[in-house]
């Protein structure tokens, strides 16, 4: 590579102020889509019909049909139970609600469901408000999966539950009777957050056949599964006890995601989980592919989706895009692979309050739109659904962001300046612990040996010596702009590095 070694060491002290100012609403329009007054504007599921039809569910326990083309909406099914996802399939639209995943099938056709079959309900209930159920997802030979949310501990579990009762760590009276004010002192015995019915904190899948199966528990709060065009299952997960900050995780089968709630449905499992200790657990668990700062990037991660052709969306086609309940942006996830180890980095995308938050559930149309369903469930938030759609002017971004030994490489899809901008690196790790959430350890800045453009002026080259594995990396772009003197959209790169070269 042709080495232009224009700038040396640089430090966080050093600031520059971009000549062009960035705006997404220079390329992306958001338009407010009207919505019947007859339901709860909160979004639960969206997907796209094969027909272009766009289907939501609402949280007043309706799923309705949009007919983009005139605007009109229909009714297609009414009184489910908390509706928090949609994937159609060839017989019908498949729905979670909380006690179920159900397919709604319209055998007259006449565009009313007339059968609300139960796909499966091989998971328990106590009652507990935070016992939410997440996806569908559907894989290429078939198998669907849905994700469990676990318990909280500012309840309890009520008289009639539906499964086995976990007999490890309170007994069921106790967790019973948590109105009494004796529940104060009690319920850390229970965890922060707990799995007392199967298969809290998991992943779960439903083979063709009807057969569900218990697939990959750790989980706490996965508002967001989906399958790429690779045939891999991804999920987000929320911070709060065990998670640390929240994660993206590519699942597999048989992996332990890091909340130790669900370990007690683990076949042949004794131990409460509650007594293990951090360093055990650690052994066990499967590291995130990419990690949220709190507050910062994210708060609430929820529904990932892969982008489409760059002719109609502008952003290369393949990555993971996701949304957030607390912040005005969505997130690009890049992948990186390093001996055999998937890692990647995050970086926002319309980062803008047009965009507004709650940015709950997100597909792709035909035509390369992508809709935004909001909800906030009483907690942060908003509602409704928007459309954003590409106004087909490039603009510059960071596609590719690379390890190499001893730093990274930044591949831009447009050339840059050869007046290089000013890079600052920082990079820490977090408290992996039963407490809720944690502040950045070991934070640090990291002192960029050189930098230097090759010779297609695309590739940044960024040189920092040794690099630390398990630990987030962010890249922060000062003054960056394209040959044709555009701004960078998206200028703070976050690479979590868990393997490196």
């Amino acid at each position: 590579m042709i080495k232009k070694l224009l700038s040396l060491y640089i430090t966080a002290a050093v600031s520059v102020s971009a000549t062009a100012k960035s705006n997404w609403l220079d390329y992306y329009s958001i338009e407010t889509v009207e919505i019947p007054k007859t339901v709860d504007h909160q979004i639960g599921g969206l997907e796209i019909l094969k027909d272009g039809r766009i289907a939501a569910a609402f949280h007043s326990g309706e799923v309705l049909i949009l007919n983009p083309e005139v605007g009109e909406w229909t009714t297609y099914a009414t009184g489910l139970q908390e509706p928090l996802g949609l994937l159609e399939d060839d017989r019908g639209i498949l729905v979670t609600q909380l006690s179920e995943l159900t397919r709604l099938i319209d055998e007259d056709k006449d565009g009313v469901a007339d059968v609300y079959q139960n796909v499966s309900d091989k998971f328990g209930m106590t009652g507990n408000y935070h016992e939410f159920v997440f996806g569908p997802a559907r894989d290429k030979q078939g198998n669907l999966y849905i994700s469990l949310n676990v318990a909280s501990n500012y309840a309890g579990i009520f008289e009639h539950i539906r499964g086995e009762f976990s007999q490890i760590g309170l007994s069921k009276q106790t967790m019973q009777n948590w109105r009494h004010s004796s529940w104060k002192e009690l319920r850390h015995k229970a965890g922060r957050m707990f799995s007392k019915v199967p298969y809290r904190g998991w992943v779960l899948q439903i083979t063709p056949d009807g057969k569900t199966i218990p697939f990959a528990p750790g989980f706490r709060s996965p508002d967001g599964l989906f399958v790429d065009n690779k045939n891999r299952l991804w999920a987000t997960d929320n911070q709060g006890d065990w998670i640390p900050t929240s994660p993206l995780y590519h699942v597999e089968k048989g992996n332990f995601y890091g909340h130790p709630a669900s370990l007690v449905w683990k076949e042949g499992w004794k131990t409460d989980p509650i007594e293990l200790s951090s360093k055990t657990l650690l052994k066990m668990k499967t590291p995130p592919v990419a990690q949220f700062p709190q507050g910062e990037l994210a708060n609430s991660p929820t529904q990932p989706v892969a982008t489409v052709s760059p002719e109609l969306f502008g952003l290369p086609e393949g990555e993971l895009l996701i949304g957030d309940m607390n912040q005005t942006k969505m997130i690009r996830f890049l992948e990186d692979n390093v001996a055999g180890v998937t890692q990647g980095t995050l970086i926002p995308f319309l980062d803008t309050s047009a965009l507004g938050n709650g940015n709950h559930r997100v597909r792709f149309d035909k035509e390369g739109n992508l809709w935004v369903g909001k909800t906030h469930l009483g907690w942060a938030g908003d509602e409704g659904i928007r459309k954003i759609s590409w106004l087909k002017k490039p603009y510059l971004i960071a596609d590719k962001v690379k390890q190499i030994k001893g730093g990274f490489t930044v591949h831009f899809n447009e050339s840059i300046k050869q007046q290089l901008p000013n890079v600052k690196l920082t990079k820490h790790t977090y408290h992996y612990h039963a407490k809720y959430g944690s502040e950045k350890v070991n934070l640090q800045s990291v002192p960029v040996r050189t930098h230097w453009l090759d010779s297609s002026q695309q590739n940044l080259l960024i040189s920092v010596g040794e690099l630390s594995e398990n630990y987030l990396y962010t890249i922060e772009f000062e003054g960056l702009e394209s040959s044709k003197n555009q701004p960078l959209m998206g200028n703070i790169l976050r690479y979590n590095l868990v393997k490196k070269m």
